[in-house]
């Protein structure tokens, strides 16, 4: 039997659950072993079935990022492991609207609702150890409000401190915000670099 919710995706893990190992140079490294770290939560999914009372581009099948608490499992005041509200089964969990950030349909990505994915930027201060600028990057995947501002992909623009989240979108971290949280652009042409870690490209 088909499973349908009223207002939620129905998702299920790309892979396992948790993420907790990198390949560094040809050798596996597990980089945590915290049941509760949100850090190693697996945050992508497949589409199994839409909500009924929403309508949205979303289709069954396609591939979405999710917020961390969707797969997680945490540790009650026993000492208890309990899955998260959104658990079915261990294929199967509920996703709600303002808990899908961006979908992969025909090859391609979007963002979804009122997000965006920002990449950040090379810090080119020699006087500074922070390898990457702060609240300033390039917007790689924009939405339908910042076109309306005419803000779009590849425009380097500024951001609210505390507003971002990191994400690896093929191989390359990202900050996701939403629209509002970007408050300046730069333009295209403000000399920038993205900045990408190592420990990124091997995830």
């Amino acid at each position: 039997m088909k499973l349908t919710a009223l207002h939620d995706f129905i998702v299920k893990p790309v892979g396992d659950r948790y993420n907790n190992k990198i390949t560094i140079s040809g050798s596996e490294l597990i980089i945590n072993t915290s049941l509760d770290s949100f850090k190693s939560v697996n945050n992508i999914a497949e589409v199994v079935s839409t909500p009924l009372f929403h309508k949205t581009d979303i289709k069954v099948g396609d591939i979405v990022i999710i917020h961390h608490n969707v797969f997680r499992r945490f540790y009650d005041i026993r000492n208890n492991q309990k899955n998260s509200r959104a658990y079915i089964n261990e294929d199967l969990y509920f996703a709600q609207l303002d808990q899908i950030y961006l979908y992969n349909q025909d090859g391609k990505w979007r963002s979804f609702g009122d997000r965006c994915f920002v990449a950040p930027i090379t810090n080119t201060d020699q006087f500074s150890t922070q390898k990457e600028q702060k609240l300033i990057g390039i917007l790689k995947y924009g939405n339908s409000s910042l076109e309306a501002l005419k803000i779009t992909p590849g425009d380097v623009v500024g951001f609210t401190p505390n507003s971002e989240y990191d994400f690896i979108i093929n191989k390359q971290r990202l900050y996701c915000m939403k629209s509002n949280d970007i408050v300046l652009k730069y333009g295209h042409e403000r000399e920038a670099t993205e900045y990408n870690p190592g420990w990124a490209k091997s995830s």
